[in-house]
């Protein structure tokens, strides 16, 4: 089996996992499900390549994420960072006592938990005895009145990842970035997080949680890692990332870089824009040199995008955008756990399996190392026959990369896309499935199946007018489920299943989970030169501002650690990328 160990470095990566791990979750309880339809119980997703079985010292069998997770101390709200499967708490005695004086003990209660979490709880118990794959929330759901109210709680009040988690974490998988002694709000450039990684244990200690998952694995394929670089966390990240460089030389790592609409707003201070221009062009450097693909992924606004065509974001909840780039990522990362096409490869629910070092040899091949891809997405995708007017499936594709250019040719682009859980037809008859009898039976036989979403993409493909050099399709029947704690971002145009209404049939201004249970999907990585604004906003900043003679950033990145070589060599790595895109590019020199 090739397993993939994740890594979620920093608060906005982590609300991204948290999404993530629920659909999983959400998944592994459909499977199991009797109420659930044929296609997600035989999705043909292996999900041990994310999961480990362990054992408590109880003997209860556990289904955790092979996940390690960092984040400041406090992030985890109400949640231990022991998890809550291993109950194994440490023993705080003292074992000899040489004060003889008085003793004061300050302890803090611990944070109540939210409605949500404590319907989790209750669920546990009533269920108490088998752990595998965590709660589905589909197939005993409480009243549903209570549902609305815990979906109405989550979107009043959820300030930490964890408040809408439905997941078991590993004792090994949660770490609280303890002894920074600054302000958060401060922790806010590459060279003070940079500090905080290798003071005190933090690195030996993170490492051996890694450690743990990877030398437990029999062929791991990969590490999926995000990360929050829009701070401080991208300075920990990055050394982070060296460190597993040196290690494990022969596993590759694919980098989401994340960053939330919140983050990219433009500061007053012309000290702070500078240092925001300095340390987004450090970060990207250092970020890129240590894996073998980067996706940055993350607009100034969600909510204004045309990715937002069918959602209602609110860009300033991290629970709501992250949803919307989670989703990306599980859809993209699906075919690293189809299971391989066999002899019955006409019956599959799934085709165009690899892994991630495939992935990586197909995007980044010859001059194109550790390159980075502009990720897209659409969320909910259309029926492969929609409504006169309706834009087709490749249309429907919407970059969640920032500064990306468009409408750009290059005869080198490569791209690998997957589409899963579309509807074959869009008509109205799809949408009033609702209100019939056999509504499952129904809407599994509308989904479009593998063979006729495979010709439908490579006929739109062949009339495309920007084409790439290669193209890679991965399908899977199996559309995006929905859990309970997913939040209400869908508009009045789409349907239950996901399925796109060319009328709204309700009053209900954003749909969640109550209304929507599962989505199409259709999400595509891109090695294309249309990432190349992207690139060279972060090299004329980083000139600008650090090379140059005189520059107002000199003294700024000798603070975080760099010396004038280090930062001439990330200036020629940056260089070299635009380059490689834009070999016709008449670059200033070092004489800028």
């Amino acid at each position: 089996m090739k397993e993939i160990v994740t890594i979620q470095v920093g608060s906005y990566a982590n609300f991204v996992g948290s999404h993530f791990w629920n659909f999983q979750d959400e998944l592994l309880g459909l499977a199991d499900s009797p109420e659930s339809d044929q296609t997600f119980k035989s999705h043909n997703l292996n999900m041990d390549i994310l999961y480990r079985t362990g054992e408590t010292q109880q003997g209860i069998v556990t289904y955790t994420p092979r996940l390690v997770s960092v984040d400041i101390q406090g992030s985890l709200g109400s949640v231990s960072s022991r998890g809550t499967l291993y109950n194994d708490v440490p023993d705080t005695s003292v074992g000899a006592l040489t004060w003889t004086g008085h003793v004061t003990t300050q302890t803090s209660q611990p944070l109540k938990k939210n409605l949500f979490l404590q319907s989790l709880y209750v669920e546990e118990n009533k269920n108490e005895g088998t752990l595998r794959g965590g709660n589905s929330g589909t197939s005993d759901r409480q009243s549903e009145v209570q549902d609305k109210d815990i979906v109405e709680s989550l979107e009043n009040e959820v300030q930490y990842w964890t408040d809408y988690s439905k997941v078991h974490y590993h004792p090994q998988s949660l770490y609280e970035l303890s002894g920074l002694w600054t302000d958060i709000r401060d922790f806010n450039n590459y060279g003070i997080g940079r500090e905080a990684f290798l003071g005190v244990q933090h690195a030996e200690e993170i490492n051996e949680k890694l450690r743990f998952f990877v030398e437990e694995c029999d062929r791991p394929q990969g590490i999926q890692f995000i990360i929050d670089d829009s701070g401080g966390f991208s300075g920990v990240g990055g050394e982070f990332l060296e460190k597993i460089a040196d290690e494990y030389t022969n596993i590759p790592v694919l980098l989401y870089s994340v960053r939330s609409p919140v983050s990219c707003l433009e500061s007053q201070s012309l000290k702070m824009r500078i240092s925001r221009k300095l340390h987004d062009a450090v970060s990207f450097s250092k970020l890129s040199a240590f894996c073998k693909l980067i996706v940055p992924v993350g607009l100034p606004s969600l909510s204004t995008s045309r990715t937002s065509k069918y959602l209602r974001v609110e860009d300033q909840k991290p629970y709501h955008t992250s949803a919307v780039y989670a989703s990306a990522i599980h859809s993209i990362s699906l075919p690293f756990r189809m299971e391989p096409l066999g002899p019955s490869a006409q019956l599959s629910y799934t085709c165009g399996a690899m892994d991630v070092n495939e992935l990586v040899r197909m995007l980044a091949v010859q001059a194109r190392q550790n390159m980075v891809t502009i990720l897209d997405v659409a969320m909910p995708a259309p029926a492969l026959t929609g409504f006169q007017g309706q834009q087709s499936l490749l249309e429907n594709l919407q970059p969640l990369t920032p500064e990306t250019a468009e409408d750009v040719e290059d005869l080198h682009a490569l791209e690998s896309m997957t589409v899963h859980g579309v509807f074959g037809s869009g008509d109205n008859d799809v949408a009033l499935l609702i209100l019939g009898t056999s509504f499952q039976q129904d809407i599994c036989s509308k989904r479009a199946s593998v063979s006729e979403i495979k010709d439908a993409v490579e006929a739109a493909c062949a009339k495309a007018v920007e084409r790439p050099r290669f193209s890679h399709l991965s399908i899977a029947q199996c559309p995006l489920p929905i859990p309970l704690p997913f939040p209400s971002i869908f508009n009045n145009l789409v349907g239950q299943n996901g399925q796109l209404l060319d009328t709204p049939i309700s009053n209900c201004a954003s749909k969640g989970s109550l209304d929507v249970h599962s989505v199409p999907m259709a999400a595509r990585l891109r090695s294309t030169n249309a990432i190349l604004p992207f690139l060279e906003n972060r090299l004329g900043n980083l000139r600008k501002f650090g090379i140059a003679r005189g520059a107002l950033g000199t003294d700024l990145l000798g603070n975080w650690g760099f010396t004038k070589d280090e930062i001439e060599e990330m200036g020629e790595m940056l260089s070299s990328m635009v380059n490689t895109l834009n070999p016709v590019s008449h670059e200033s020199s070092d004489s800028d």
